[in-house]
Order: structure tokens, then C-alpha cells, then sequence
């Protein structure tokens, strides 16, 4: 018997549909075409969706690289990644400023904006 590969559930909400089996990425029913490493980062993130996953792991885990390694290959992913998202880019993956990334599906709350559209805060309150 060979190795046992683990099968990873496909992931879909309303616009994005990621085979992890097959390495596919599609959005609103369009592949998109993503190298090897943004489709990684974007697996990556994917699998852990809701959790923070810190720059560090991030880079260990897709470049193999220490957190001794000062780069920014991870940033130029994370936007062309954002770029290829298009419009959901934003809803999708979350910047945690000083820390890392993180993976939101479409549907999960977003907790800056408030259920009446209203701004968080009134201004010259």
C-alpha cells in the first residue's frame, strides 16, 4: 500500500470553490489561474479560514523560510492574490496589521461594519 493521502473537503461559499485534491481555484465559476505559490498561500489560508495565521507561519510553511528572513515575497503574493480576487478581495483576506493574515469566508460577519450600515463611530460625538 502506498501512502495515505489525506483528503481535504472542497471548500465553497457563494463566489469561491477551492479543490484541494485537484488544485483548482474558481471564482463565480471561472478558474483562475494562480501559480504554484499563490495557490498555496491561498490554500493555506483557506484551510485555517477564520484564523489568524501569522506571517512567520505563513512564509515557513509556503517558502520554507525562517522568521530570521526578512522579505516582502509574501506581501507581493497576498496582492496578487487580492488582485486575482477582484472585488471579494477585501471580504476574503484580512490584513491583522503587525501580525499576519487571515482567510474570511464570504459569508462570515464582518465585525467593522455595523447591521445598519451606519458608521462604527459618529464622528464629533
Amino acid at each position: 500500500m502506498g501512502p495515505v493521502s489525506i483528503q481535504i473537503s472542497p471548500y465553497r461559499d457563494e463566489h469561491l470553490s477551492i479543490d484541494f485534491d485537484q488544485q483548482l481555484a474558481m471564482l463565480d465559476s471561472e478558474r483562475i489561474t494562480l501559480t504554484r505559490k499563490e495557490y498555496d498561500l491561498l490554500a493555506l489560508l483557506v484551510q485555517h479560514a477564520g484564523e489568524i495565521i501569522p506571517r512567520e507561519a505563513l512564509l515557513m510553511r509556503v517558502w520554507g523560510y525562517g522568521s530570521e528572513i526578512r522579505t516582502r515575497t509574501l506581501d507581493v503574493h497576498v496582492r496578487r492574490l487580492r488582485k486575482k480576487l477582484g472585488g471579494y478581495a477585501d471580504q476574503y483576506i484580512e490584513t491583522i496589521f503587525g501580525i499576519g493574515y487571515r482567510f474570511q469566508p464570504f459569508h462570515a460577519p464582518r465585525f467593522f461594519q455595523s447591521a445598519l450600515g451606519k458608521p462604527a463611530m459618529a464622528l464629533g460625538a
